[in-house]
């Protein structure tokens, strides 16, 4: 791919957009610089509009990061204005161009840009989500229509592979969460209690993510109310923008009698703010309805802090793999349970010792290799 400007040209949220894929599209980026390709990384000048953006804000505060070259050239829903991302793309002069690829939303754009560039151009999905948390009844024909300008997919788990298998009968890999390297270190647990004001002597769950309603923050809450837990010195801090009625929580926490037990923080956290909060925490939970895979996880296993997570695809894999964590059945009492669990000195101490001797596997620099081989083994479709 050397005859050309870029090896890469990575489309999807960055920098100054916020978020997790955000973040991922950075350090993918600069794992494949590493490696020694030319990397460039194409985002929007608008990604959402606000009726259909559950959030305060899309963009983020943090400055950019550093040795990248971020283009903003994709208006996501202005067809009128697609025709001038292509020229983009084409000025750019890259090899293979990279759709990463998280909501049927985004099918439209891609696939008509994708049907637009020039044939020597290979097209590569990168694909997070493929069947949507909170699915409609299109959903599935704007990821078929995707697929027609697609010359092959990857993605990050195998659960959302087998998904993608469904539709897409091209070539296919599947890969896993990395741990994003631009992470802070871990600091030392009773001083980073002090300084955020936490109880030194309290044990603290953390639930941390954007709230929606598939990640079941409410069977988590209820797990406190039940016997197992409820006169244990063990508190959960919630910590993450609400994308629901924050209502709901609010009262049910009060009617459970929980509001000295319970901490709701709905607001989006800058990576300071996750350093002192994993940092603090002793556990992490996961008490999802589905998932396909975690960006939580990953950052658990950075500071090195077991996992709770329910027993479904896309969060039980690594837990049981990695024995960093327990898995439990979607229900309060199974829940409080293994929060007890986790927390005996033993258990907790075992699932840190596996957790540092499982993250080498999770490296950036492990996960481009093979991506990069993949990908320069894909022929471009002769259509």
């Amino acid at each position: 791919m050397s005859q050309n400007t870029l090896d890469y040209l990575i489309l999807g949220p960055a920098h100054p957009f916020r978020g997790g894929i955000a973040e991922t599209q950075h350090q993918f980026a600069k794992a494949l610089q590493k490696q020694g390709k030319k990397v460039g990384l194409l985002t929007f000048t608008k990604l959402y509009p606000k009726l259909l953006f559950p959030g305060k804000t899309q963009l983020s505060t943090e400055e950019a990061p550093e040795d990248l070259s971020i283009y903003r050239a994709i208006h996501a829903y202005h067809p009128l204005q697609w025709a001038e991302a292509v020229r983009f793309i084409h000025s750019q002069d890259p090899a293979v161009v990279v759709f990463r690829y998280y909501t049927p939303f985004l099918s439209f754009v891609y696939y008509w840009i994708g049907k637009r560039l020039s044939k020597k151009i290979k097209k590569i999905a990168l694909v997070d989500n493929w069947v949507p948390h909170e699915p409609r009844g299109i959903d599935q024909r704007l990821n078929r229509l995707f697929t027609k300008s697609m010359d092959a997919f990857t993605c990050l788990s195998p659960g959302v592979a087998e998904q993608i298998k469904t539709d897409f009968k091209g070539p296919l890999w599947e890969g896993f969460h990395p741990i994003n390297e631009n992470l802070l270190p871990r600091l030392d647990q009773k001083k980073a209690k002090t300084k955020l004001n936490w109880d030194t002597e309290t044990t603290y769950v953390l639930f941390f993510g954007l709230i929606r309603k598939y990640k079941g923050l409410e069977l988590l809450i209820e797990a406190f109310s039940q016997k197992p837990l409820f006169n244990k010195n063990v508190k959960l801090y919630v910590a993450g923008e609400c994308y629901e009625d924050p209502q709901k929580y609010i009262q049910l926490i009060d009617s459970l009698g929980l509001t000295d037990r319970i901490i709701l923080d709905f607001n989006y956290k800058t990576k300071i703010e996750i350093q002192e909060l994993f940092s603090t925490s002793d556990i992490v939970a996961q008490t999802y309805h589905t998932a396909t895979q975690s960006g939580v996880t990953p950052i658990a296993y950075h500071y090195q802090k077991p996992l709770l997570v329910s027993d479904i695809d896309g969060l039980r894999d690594p837990i049981l793999k990695d024995q960093s964590g327990v898995v439990v059945e979607k229900n309060n009492l199974a829940i409080a349970e293994g929060i007890v669990s986790l927390l005996e000195k033993k258990q907790w101490e075992t699932c840190v010792e596996q957790i540092k001797k499982s993250s080498p596997q999770y490296r950036w620099s492990s996960f481009v290799i093979q991506w990069d081989a993949f990908v320069s083994e894909t022929k471009i479709k002769s259509n």
